[in-house]
């Protein structure tokens, strides 16, 4: 496969079959309480169960068993706010492939402290993605390590994409899915497999208004750079990425913005509705879902809870609101 290349159906198709030897499809339900709520008719795609808890594991495994022997031997470096990480640290365990991990410092306790147990080597640097994001280029060209990305690369993005492939099996009437995006992946993934699959259906993408850098790169037409102030860590970037970006700009629907407040509300939504806590990129898409009430209004609308790995201060504070609530 071309790295740099959009992947195609056969490659989301192999990622499929190479996936099935690790990962079961994940769940994906409806709730009464939620559709009242939202007054559309929502299927939540549930991939904090995964085992790192996030749906980018599907991405880290496909691209590192896709690495070449050489490749594999000089060991694997990636930078990520945590679930990125996670998602490369766990295939490289279940390869053998040596992991260094670059995330900013003081990271999400839970993701750090998964990095450790799944053996990979955990360096904190600079305060926000985009210094982590550099520092890590330094080290892997220092070390003599395969640089991955956290979004320019076919190979995530087919393993990505093999999420929604499952959903749409599940659910193949869907009107609309609505992603969060911080690098684009779970997106420009959705867009592919609807092209392919379900081309009736629309996709949304999601941000936070504090991290607008993918929502402007789309509206700009080509990567731009943006303040980072999310507190919402799954979603934190800083720009735009530009394989998923030339996705997006092609075959996404529309894309809005929310207040990380709106997230939060949506957390404790999921909470409430759906049994479930998600981290808040986990409820961001059904943040984009209530902001677009009217337009979505009885229609069957897909959203994944893209992740569950919420830090005990984030769990702490949902609850607290949602008692003041």
């Amino acid at each position: 496969m071309n790295t740099t290349a959009i992947p195609t159906l056969d490659d989301i198709q192999a990622a499929q079959r190479l996936l099935a030897l690790y990962l079961p499809p994940t769940p994906m339900w409806s709730y009464p309480s939620l559709d009242a709520a939202t007054g559309a008719r929502v299927a939540v795609k549930l991939e904090n169960v995964q085992p790192v808890g996030v749906f980018k594991v599907r991405g880290g495994l496909n691209l590192v068993a896709n690495l070449s022997a050489t490749d594999r031997k000089r060991g694997v470096v990636a930078y990520s706010t945590g679930n990125h990480a996670q998602s490369i640290a766990y295939a490289a365990a279940q390869l053998g492939v040596p992991c260094v991990i670059v995330m900013p410092e003081n990271p999400n306790p839970i993701k750090a402290a998964s990095v450790r147990a799944l053996g990979a080597e955990l360096v904190e640097h600079g305060p926000t993605f985009d210094e982590a994001s550099a520092y890590a280029v330094s080290l892997a060209e220092r070390r003599g390590m395969y640089l991955v990305s956290a979004a320019n690369d076919a190979r995530i993005l087919a393993g990505v994409a093999t999420l929604y492939v499952e959903m749409l099996e599940k659910q193949p009437d869907l009107d609309v899915i609505v992603v969060p995006v911080g690098s684009g992946t779970g997106a420009a993934a959705a867009c592919l497999v609807t092209r392919a699959l379900a081309p009736g259906c629309r996709v949304i993408a999601v941000q936070s208004s504090a991290s607008p850098a993918g929502h402007d790169s789309w509206h700009a037409g080509h990567c731009v750079t943006r303040p980072n102030r999310t507190r919402v860590e799954g979603i934190a970037t800083g720009s735009g990425f530009e394989l998923t970006q030339q996705i997006m700009r092609e075959l996404l629907a529309d894309f809005v913005l929310v207040l990380d407040d709106d997230i939060a509300a949506a957390q404790r939504m999921m909470l409430r509705t759906a049994h479930t806590l998600p981290e808040g990129a986990g409820a961001a898409s059904l943040a984009g879902v209530l902001a677009l009430a009217d337009e979505l209004s009885g229609l069957h609308v897909g959203v994944v809870c893209t992740g569950g790995n919420a830090s005990e201060d984030e769990i702490r504070a949902c609850l607290r609101a949602d008692r003041l609530a």
